[in-house]
């Protein structure tokens, strides 16, 4: 895959050389004279192409003609706006990823101005403690699909609403589904009929308001009476 890379400060040095390690065909774009000091030390300069990216002529240096995906992940939201926009517009990159810096401008990164997908600190970061707040002992293990679905994983209490039912009498939904069950140790491929057991540790793939109906399947009896007071 031929990425190519908006700024090359601790994020985008850091997300080059993973990808590099995956085998990726990586470009690095940056105009900062103390921030390619560093940069060259830690990629090779082949990938690395000087010039402001809001400038056509510096992404075509940098083979976006040729690129699948760009990732944009300056620490100027105006910029990393800005080259998204070009890219798809002049050419037509298939996915376009930035970087938002300030929570006050999420609502601009969207398809409107070309961008496929946001990546926020602030709002991972808002979102993970909202989660935990809800889901109580409930760990998200990976986000899915743009962050609308989420890999989760919970062992059983003792006493909990869902011992001894099996999985097609929970009341899930279809955007909540069990994937795996992990049982002393070993694990077990769920069917419809797998009756659940204490000490379970259920790995589930849902959406947000299935992991919130989940967790409280997976709660002791006299907690869920607690909440429901």
């Amino acid at each position: 895959m031929y990425v190519v890379i908006v700024g090359g400060g601790r994020t985008g040095a850091q997300l080059a050389r993973l990808l590099i390690q995956h085998n990726h065909d990586v470009h690095v774009v940056e105009d900062r004279e103390d921030i390619l000091a560093r940069l060259h030390r830690e990629i090779p300069t082949e990938l690395i192409h000087e010039g402001n990216p809001v400038y056509p002529e510096v992404l075509e240096r940098a083979g976006i003609r040729q690129a699948d995906v760009l990732a944009a992940v300056t620490s100027d939201d105006d910029r990393n706006l800005l080259t998204c926009y070009l890219s798809r517009t002049l050419f037509n990159v298939g996915r376009t990823i930035a970087r938002v810096n300030n929570p006050g401008h999420d609502w601009l990164f969207s398809s409107r101005f070309n961008v496929d997908v946001t990546i926020s600190p602030a709002s991972i970061i808002a979102n993970l403690i909202s989660e935990q707040m809800s889901m109580g002992d409930m760990m998200t293990l990976a986000k899915l699909y743009k962050g609308n679905y989420s890999l989760v994983e919970e062992k059983i209490s003792e006493n909990a609403h869902s011992i001894g039912k099996a999985i097609k009498d929970l009341g899930l939904s279809d955007q909540c589904v069990i994937a795996g069950i992990i049982r002393n140790g070993d694990l077990i491929v769920p069917h419809g009929n797998t009756v659940l057991q204490a000490d379970d540790e259920i790995l589930a793939v849902t959406d947000t308001e299935g992991a919130n109906y989940l967790a409280e399947l997976l709660l002791p009896e006299d907690d869920g009476q607690t909440k429901n007071v």
